[in-house]
Order: structure tokens, then C-alpha cells, then sequence
């Protein structure tokens, strides 16, 4: 990752901005009311490649000169596109062997938005052509700040099975194993007489008349993660033969599974995501918050981009909720109390036509009069009075062990119960953590958590040895650990570990698992004298050294231990055999919390603070989710308003930012 300075001064805030869909002098107008709403950075270009070059090596810059002009002679500064998420109809009809066939075998075309192969040649050198002309032009235009690859990579399509992509995974596989005999023992294919004799029978694992292989789909899902970042990094690299300014791509954390961050974050200057609420949801704000952490994570801890989310309502979820007043402020501060310094939206002006003119925008069909405009606008001057939050940091003491490839094989077929999921565990435990006010990093299993006090792990069904020496290391060196269900099955090939399920993290945990025992109905578990519902997932456990803290009552599992507790060295460490609900999970986590020395801070219940640490100041960021007025024991200066506080009345879904008084209060939280 290269150094680079932040694009704008204070907090970044605008959107996607899609000039090209009006007429000329719609573009004086939205440049006057962008500087009315404090719009200092608009993303430009994303969409716009059959603008830029309408046939095959014939390019037209003039109209993108002009809207670069014109945004700078504003003060608004510019993160440059390159268009290469939507290739145009003459690239579709020119190479038609770059299209995407599904797994099923069904070739997709073009009329959409989404990458073609990132197998094919031909798109890897049309794709760095158009982002090369664009950095070669305009890497000294005094309006571009920052350079913004492709969209969302992964989706809507990321797996490919066309014949291209076979024999690049051929490819692959040669330089990741070296033999066939290596593949073979990875992918343990004695197994149904899958053995392979020749490269050239190894194919992608396409539809087949059972489940596919597991560890060859486990590959494949590498594979196309790594397939696309070489697409990004191919686009990245010929932009950079010109241009100085930071490169960044948007994310979809927690949203999408194509993408492994961890690696992706690698290779940009800056780390920025898109963030929309499910509407299902009714507590979405709290996924958007998971999102948010695990968005800064993949960053390091860094600042980072809130790339898109919605000012309301979206347009592609099925029954899709609008925002109520007040929501897209909470939104937003959620956002950058947990690291943003860039809050945008997709997108500045509410399109007429085609696919997404019922998604919300900053500048939506009903005007300058609308609500939503109006919060548009309050929401800039808010963020213009936060400047000196911006480079702080968030320091959270508990990390949540979150690994993309343990996602990828966890939510493959033919698995004890598809009722026991990454997503659901992981919100479930992010959940708890979250309404005790413990903000949480996540971390990946191989990382360096000598930092946290609690590590907490929800979703570790594949765990590599080299995981399992970091995380018996961290509690042998006083670290304490929460491990969840169905943790440590299988190795990086999905291949369930030598001594069965659970051996690599027996010397810290003190229990293995003799057999998984899925419940038919409901079950309880009793700690401490209390019963605690649960259902789906019991496990048969063997003790060998922990000592047991609560015990199944009923189910398959009844009278065996549930929940167990080990110390291991300086360090503890728990396991919890079942899937509690949030609530259920609350007496668990409280015993583990004062292993670990966590005094959760006892906020309200649907209020969030969330604590940024500057050079010389904290800044403590409250969400007020409820309907109802709280008071916050905060003291310093309420950052929007400019008044002084000894103890906050925040109403109904209100926000502030408070610098805290005194010495560095409010502390790490």
C-alpha cells in the first residue's frame, strides 16, 4: 500500500455523480446545489465507458473534460472512475467468448451491469486500455484527488465456467499444488473415484448430476476471488504508470462473500465500501454497524470511505423500506463513528431511466422541497463542523474472528444443518457484543491479537494449523477466547482434521467434539442455575481438561456438557457447543467478559457510542436508535451544536459528536 493523503480536507461527502444521463445545463445546477449541501467529493465515471470510448480504440474525453472543469471551478473535488463494470456493446459483440456462463451453463449477456469473465483476455486488455487513457489524461487535472477502479467486484456476477476460465483454473491449480498428485491428496479424490490422471480432465465444478467436490469448490471460490483482484490489479498498475493520487475500489463487506477483504485490502491506497440496509431487517442499523467495523478492520484501523449508501429507500430488495426522518444522519455518524472519513451516496441525482430510477438519492424526483434534500443539506453543515474528527482512530479492545475462505466452506452443501450459518452466527455473536455497547475490530484467525483482551470466535468451522498456534498462543500468553459451535471441523481443503472434529484447538480449549447432534425441536441449557433456550445445534463433547458450565437440558445431548470453560496457560478459554439466540447469550458472554477484565459500559438499550481517538482529543460518537429521550453520563463539547455538556440528553433518534473533556475521557470502548 502506497502513502497517500486524504482526498479532501475534514470529512469527504457527496456521492455518485451521473452527469452523462442530462443535458448540459442540468450540470449548472447540480454543481449549485452540490455546494449548497457541502458536497466536496463526487465519484465520476463509473458507468460511463460507451461515453468514453464509443467504438474499440476511439475515445471521446471532451464531455468529461468539461464536467472535471466545471466541479473543480466549484470546489468540488473528483474520485475518477474507470468504467470497466460496464463494458459497451461493441466489446460484447467484438469478443463474445468473454461472457460469463454460469454454472449451469447458461451464457449471460450484455443489458445488465457486471463484469464479463475475469478470465478473458481480451477484457483485461480493453479494461487496463480505457483506465491507462483516462490516468494518462487527466493524472494532473487539479480536480481528480483519487482514482476509483471498476464497482463492486463480485457483483452481480462472479463465478465463471466458460471455457476460459476452465483453463485458467488449470492454471491456477498447477502453480498452487505443482502435481497431480498433490491435487489429488487436497481434494481427497479416492473419494467417489474422482482421481484425476491428466490436467487437462480437471475441469470447474460446474453442475453435476450430486454435490460437487467440496475442496474443488472451495478452490474455485479462491480462484475467482483471486481471478478479479488481477482484473483490479491490472487496472490499478496501468493507472498508476501515470498518476500519483490514492486507488481504491468499493467493498461490500459483510454483503457480499466473492471477495476475500483481507486480501483485497492489500492492494488499494485507501479501503471504501458500499453499505445499503436490508430491509427485512428491522434492526438494520445494527448489520450496518458490523459492516462499518468490519470495513475499518480489513483497513487496519485506518480511516476509510463510506463509498455509497442510500439518503432512502433502495430499489432492488423486493419490498424495499424507505428511510424515516433522521435515519440517513444515524446512517452516516454510525459510519463515522466507526472510522469513515468519507460519507457518500449513490447517487447525486435520481435517474429518470432505467434500472435504478426508484433507488433514493441525494437530489431525489421530488426536488429542492423534498425531505429528503433537506436532510441532504443538514447533514453536509454537520459534517463540515466534525473536520477535526477526521484521521482518528477507533481502538477497540475484543476482536471477532471473521475469515472469508471458513465463509465459503461453511456454506457449501450437504453440511450437519444449512440451519447453522456463517452470517447468522456471526450477526448473532456481533449482536450481543454490540447491545452490551462493546465495540469490536474484526480479525483474520493468522493475525497478530496480542492487542485484545477477548477474542471472540463465531464462526471458525475451518481453521488452519497455523490458525490454531495463534490462537492457543494468544490464550496461553493471558488472552482469553470464546469459541462458538461447530468450530475447527476441517483443514484449508475442507478436509476434516486428523483426530476428529475440534483437535486443533483441544490444548486450548480443553474439549472435543465426539458428534455432532442436530436438534429436532428446542432444547435448554442450564448456567448457573438459569435455563436458556435454544435450538438447531447441540454437540456430543469430550472434556479433556475443561471444566463445564452449563449442561444440556433435553434434546440429544441431554445431560452432557453444553458450555465449557479452560485454562490454558495465563489465559482462558471458552466454548459454547450450541446456537443461543442474542439474548441467550447474554449470561454467557457476561462470565467470559469478566475473564477477560471488559466493563461493558452500560449505555441504553439501542444507543450507541462509539469512542474515536485523536492526537490530542477523543470523540465520542452517539446514535440514539430508540423513540424515546436518554441521558449519556459524556462531558466536553457537543462538536454539532457547539455547546458545552456535562451529561447529554440525546432525543429520539438523535445524534452528537462530543469532545470529550478532561484527559483523554471516555476511554477505549
Amino acid at each position: 500500500m502506497s502513502e497517500w493523503t486524504w482526498p479532501t480536507p475534514g470529512i469527504s461527502y457527496g456521492g455518485d455523480y451521473n452527469p452523462e444521463q442530462w443535458p448540459r445545463h442540468v450540470w449548472d445546477e447540480d454543481v449549485a446545489l452540490m455546494r449548497e449541501a457541502g458536497v466536496n467529493l463526487v465519484s465520476v465515471g463509473i458507468f460511463s465507458w460507451a461515453m468514453l470510448e464509443p467504438r474499440e480504440g476511439e475515445f471521446d474525453f471532451g464531455w468529461l473534460d468539461e464536467v472535471l472543469d466545471l466541479l473543480h471551478a466549484n470546489g468540488i473535488a473528483v474520485d475518477l472512475g474507470t468504467p470497466t463494470a460496464a463494458p459497451p456493446a461493441w466489446f460484447y459483440a467484438t469478443y463474445p467468448d468473454s461472457r460469463v456462463v454460469t454454472r449451469d451453463g447458461v451464457v449471460i449477456g450484455p443489458g445488465s451491469r457486471g463484469m464479463v469473465s475475469p478470465s478473458s483476455a481480451a477484457y483485461r486488455r480493453a479494461a487496463t486500455r480505457i483506465a491507462g487513457e483516462l490516468a494518462q489524461r487527466y493524472a494532473e487535472h487539479a480536480a481528480v484527488v483519487m482514482w476509483h477502479v471498476h464497482n463492486e467486484y463480485g457483483a452481480p456476477v462472479s463465478d465463471d465456467y466458460s471455457p476460459q476460465s476452465v483453463a485458467a483454473f488449470r492454471d491456477w491449480l498447477r502453480e498452487r499444488y505443482g502435481s497431480l498428485d498433490a491435487l489429488n491428496a487436497a481434494w481427497g479424490t479416492a473419494f467417489w473415484g474422482q482421481v484425476y490422471g491428466e490436467w487437462e480432465h480437471v475441469g470447474a465444478p460446474a453442475a453435476t448430476a450430486s454435490t460437487a467436490n467440496p475442496a474443488q469448490q472451495l478452490d474455485f471460490a479462491r480462484f475467482t476471488d483471486h481471478q478479479m483482484r488481477a482484473c483490479f490489479i491490472a487496472e490499478r498498475d496501468a493507472i498508476r504508470a501515470h498518476a500519483r493520487q490514492p486507488i481504491t475500489t468499493n467493498f461490500m463487506a459483510h454483503q457480499s462473500y466473492n471477495t476475500d477483504l483481507w486480501r483485497w485490502a492489500r492492494e488499494v491506497d485507501i479501503v471504501s465500501d458500499d453499505h445499503y440496509l436490508w430491509s427485512p431487517d428491522p434492526e438494520a442499523h445494527i448489520g450496518l454497524a458490523l459492516s462499518a467495523d468490519l470495513t475499518r478492520s480489513v483497513a487496519r484501523g485506518k480511516p476509510w470511505v463510506l463509498m455509497e449508501h442510500s439518503t432512502s429507500a433502495v430499489n432492488w430488495q423486493g419490498h424495499n423500506i424507505a428511510k424515516r426522518p433522521g435515519e440517513m444522519r444515524r446512517n452516516a455518524l454510525t459510519h463515522l463513528g466507526r472510522g469513515a472519513d468519507g460519507i457518500l451516496f449513490f447517487q447525486w441525482r435520481a435517474s429518470r431511466s432505467g434500472a435504478e430510477k426508484f433507488h433514493s438519492a441525494m437530489l431525489p424526483h421530488a426536488g429542492t422541497g423534498s425531505r429528503v434534500f433537506r436532510e441532504v443539506v443538514e447533514l453536509g453543515s454537520t459534517l463540515g463542523s466534525l473536520a477535526e474528527v477526521a484521521g482518528s482512530r477507533v481502538r477497540p479492545q475484543v476482536a471477532v474472528l471473521y475469515d472469508w475462505e471458513s465463509l465459503w466452506a461453511q456454506e457449501l452443501e450437504w453440511r450437519p444443518s444449512d440451519r447453522l450459518g456463517f452470517r447468522e452466527r456471526m450477526r448473532t455473536y456481533y449482536e450481543r457484543l454490540w447491545r452490551d455497547g462493546v465495540t469490536v475490530d474484526f480479525a483474520h484467525p493468522e493475525d497478530d491479537l496480542s492487542g485484545y483482551r477477548l477474542v471472540v470466535a463465531p464462526a471458525s468451522y475451518l481453521v488452519t494449523d497455523a490458525a490454531a498456534k495463534n490462537l492457543t498462543g494468544y490464550v496461553a500468553e493471558g488472552g482469553t477466547l470464546l469459541v462458538s459451535c461447530f468450530a475447527a471441523v476441517v483443514d484449508e481443503y475442507d478436509a476434516v482434521h486428523p483426530g476428529g472434529f475440534g483437535t486443533p484447538l483441544r490444548t486450548v480449549l480443553g474439549v472435543a467434539t465426539e458428534e455432532f447432534l442436530p436438534i429436532r425441536g428446542a432444547a435448554e441449557v442450564e448456567l448457573a442455575g438459569e435455563r436458556l433456550p435454544t435450538e438447531v445445534w447441540a454437540e456430543h463433547l469430550v472434556l479433556d481438561g475443561a471444566e463445564t458450565r452449563g449442561v444440556y437440558r433435553g434434546g440429544p445431548a441431554d445431560g452432557m456438557a453444553a458450555i465449557t470453560r479452560h485454562t490454558h496457560g495465563s489465559g482462558t478459554g471458552w466454548y459454547v457447543s450450541t446456537a443461543l439466540s442474542v439474548e441467550a447469550l447474554a449470561p454467557v458472554v457476561a462470565a467470559v467478559y469478566a475473564d477477560a477484565g471488559i466493563v461493558p459500559p452500560g449505555r441504553p438499550e439501542g444507543v450507541e457510542v462509539i469512542t474515536r481517538h485523536g492526537e490530542t482529543h477523543d470523540y465520542l460518537v452517539a446514535v440514539n436508535h430508540r423513540d424515546q429521550d436518554v441521558r449519556l453520563d459524556l462531558a466536553g463539547t457537543e462538536l454539532i451544536s457547539g455547546a458545552e455538556v456535562d451529561g447529554l440528553r440525546l432525543a429520539a433518534g438523535a445524534t452528537a459528536v462530543v469532545r470529550a473533556g478532561g484527559d483523554r475521557a471516555g476511554g477505549p470502548a
